[in-house]
């Protein structure tokens, strides 16, 4: 080794690897478990440092120069970490996973190999109505006797698919012609690795209230058992400026101020303008764009004036 080269070592964590390949279960058959990794918050910075040309020099300034990539949305340095997890997941939630296409994916096949001998089932309590407002969306929940009903409905269910399924394989015919009747609650497992900005990215999306509760399951034991303990710091600004943060549209703003001002005619019509209220000072209907920005103010602590 010449004197000007310096010697480099694997970035380790050690909360996380006391973790490694351990499962995280979810809704009873689902899993969750970190397989691999690569980097950490050093590893961040160290891809900053090449940038700025300097270092850093202490925890603190570290914590400070990640968290100023976070609040800036400089990337690049995040992608320098990658996670590689093991999961078994529904396959309906899979789809809303797979979506994600900034990772790398290997999932297991049915057409190779006998479907999972598992399957997503829901309580009686929790059957969710379809939202009034929001088409991809729930809201409430269906009253339990109901709700007793449906998932007797979806065992019987369950048990003739699986006997189909089996009365096929029984007759020797082809694993990838006998999976098709499957239903979307059997679970399948794959290895998924991403890099942290692009895992951010899906958490941002996936913690969301406003995100499917089974997915939401998954995404928030990613985020807080793992992404916690691998990378603190990257997870602390993420949380601070992505997850927990708002989002204020110029529209906002123009409306935001104008009720600050406290001027009725004022708010009254830029909320006209903005097709949120009819002539006559009632509400639109359907207007998405102010009940999001009504639920923004209720964050904030402030009425809506119109309500």
């Amino acid at each position: 080794m010449s004197s000007d080269e310096e010697k480099v070592s694997r970035a380790s964590v050690k909360a996380l690897d006391e973790i490694l390949g351990t499962r995280f279960v979810i809704q009873k058959e689902g899993f969750v478990r970190v397989i691999d990794y690569l980097g950490s918050d050093q590893s961040i910075v160290q891809a900053a440092r090449v940038s700025y040309g300097k270092g850093t020099k202490t925890v603190r300034e570290d914590a400070g120069l990640i968290r100023y990539l976070m609040r800036n949305r400089h990337t690049s340095p995040f992608e320098m970490c990658e996670l590689k997890l093991h999961v078994r997941v529904p396959m309906d939630t899979w789809r809303q996973w797979i979506r994600h296409r900034t990772a790398s994916v290997n999932e297991y096949s049915t057409r190779y190999s006998i479907a999972i001998d598992a399957t997503a089932d829901t309580a009686a309590h929790e059957w969710r109505l379809q939202a009034a407002t929001n088409r991809q969306g729930s809201g409430g929940s269906l009253a339990e006797e109901v709700g007793v009903f449906l998932s007797k409905r979806e065992s019987e269910l369950h048990a003739l698919s699986k006997s189909v399924y089996t009365e096929r394989l029984d007759a020797d015919v082809a694993r990838e012609q006998a999976r098709k009747d499957l239903p979307l609650s059997t679970y399948t497992e794959a290895y998924w690795k991403v890099d942290l900005h692009n895992l951010f990215n899906f958490l941002e999306l996936r913690m969301s209230s406003h995100a499917q509760k089974e997915i939401s399951e998954y995404a928030t034991i990613i985020g807080n058992e793992v992404v916690a303990r691998w990378c603190p710091v990257a997870w602390k600004a993420f949380t601070d400026y992505r997850l927990h943060s708002m989002q204020l549209s110029a529209q906002d703003l123009d409306i935001l101020r104008a009720i600050q001002s406290g001027d009725r005619a004022e708010w009254n019509s830029v909320a006209r303008t903005l097709g949120w209220l009819n002539d006559d000072g009632s509400k639109s209907k359907n207007s998405r764009e102010r009940q999001e920005f009504e639920e923004k103010l209720m964050r904030l602590g402030i009425v809506a004036p119109w309500k």
